[in-house]
Parts: structure tokens; sequence; C-alpha cells
């Protein structure tokens, strides 16, 4: 098996990266997604959630009030410290089950948005960064995503920057292309990590 860690900046394409590597045989395992299951209603993650914030952090209908919860979090970062203490250990551990159930042979692809803000790399086999340049993702949140100018620049720079993300990357794949190239790209990518896959099997020589 062979660990990979996929990250990029808001904006970059890392989601269409990540369809085209499913697409060519990749398994994915999305920490945002899991992120959303291990809260939902009954769970005893949003029963954690619940008493370190009280109830006022559900919605009407018992599930989690994501923008309300984002709105006291994300400014103090005492209680955003407290929100990743219930929420992160939970996604590990579900990636780690998902994992252990995929074959022996499969290239497993963890897409993490964090990952170089919360130090993950060491964690994979290898990291696949998307980049974009910083105007590329600006418009990609404004004409794609509906955001304002300066909420998409707010997000952008709560993240780790381009130089940051580029440092711990095995690969790189650029995403200032036309969709096409970036086909092209994925698919020479996915064939180097099949390669690195099989060899991680191969037994060492004498």
């Amino acid at each position: 098996m062979l660990k990979v860690g996929l990250t990029g900046g808001i904006g970059a394409g890392k989601s269409e990266v990540s369809r085209l590597l499913v697409e060519c045989g990749a398994v994915l395992i999305d920490a945002d997604r899991i992120a959303r299951e291990v809260v939902e209603p009954g769970t005893p993650g949003l029963a954690a959630i619940v008493d370190a914030f009280g109830t006022d952090v559900l919605a009407p209908d018992g599930s989690l009030d994501r923008p309300g919860l984002g709105s006291l979090v994300f400014a103090d970062p005492d209680r955003l410290a407290v929100l990743n203490a219930i929420v992160h250990p939970l996604v590990g551990a579900r990636s780690r089950e998902l994992e252990e159930a995929v074959a022996e042979d499969a290239v497993v692809v963890h897409d993490v948005p964090l990952l170089t803000e919360n130090g993950l790399a060491p964690l994979y086999d290898l990291v696949i960064v998307v980049d974009a340049s910083p105007g590329t993702q600006l418009d990609r949140l404004v004409r794609r995503r509906g955001m304002t100018e300066e909420d998409a620049r707010a997000r952008m720079a709560a993240q780790a920057t381009r130089e940051q993300r580029r440092e711990i990357a095995d690969i790189v794949i650029d995403n200032d292309v036309p969709l096409e190239a970036l086909e092209r790209r994925v698919k020479e990518v996915w064939a180097d990590l099949v390669r690195r896959e099989r060899a991680s099997r191969r037994p060492p020589q004498e």
C-alpha cells in the first residue's frame, strides 16, 4: 500500500485532482467528509462538542450548526484548540479504519486541506501539493464560489503560504493550466504512484 497525502490552498483545485486520481484507480479518503461524518446527530463527536460549547451550536433539527460554531471558534484560538482536540482524533481513527479496509496493493490518497498547517506530512509515504498562483485562487473563489474578494483573501491568508506547502511536497501538480493539461499531468503522477507502490512491495536485494 502507498499512502499519499494530498493538499493545496483553497481554490487551487485539489478536489478536481482528487477526482481525477480516483478515476485513475486511487482509493480516496476525504478528511473533510469524515469530519462531517464524525459529528452527525447521535455520534459521540457531536455529544462532546455540545458538552464543550453548549446547545447553542445545534441547529433546530439537532444537527451541528457549522456556521454558528465557526463564528465561535475561529476568532478564539483557545476554543478552536478545544474543537480540534475533539474532532481531529475522531477523524484520524476513522481514516485508519477506512485505510485498513482497502486492498494491500492500493494507492490510498488522503485528501487533507490543512495537511501543511497541522504538520501531518510525516504520516504519509509522500505528499502531493496542488499548486496555483494566488491570482488563480482568488479568481476561482470569487467567480466559481461566489465569495467576495475580501472574504476570499481572508480565507487564503488564514492558510499556509504557497512556499510552505511547496516545501513539504514530494510532487507538485501545477493547476494554473487548462483542464486537459491537468488531466495529462495527473495521469503522469498516477503512473509514478503505481510504480512507487509496486517498488515498495519488492523484496530487498541481497
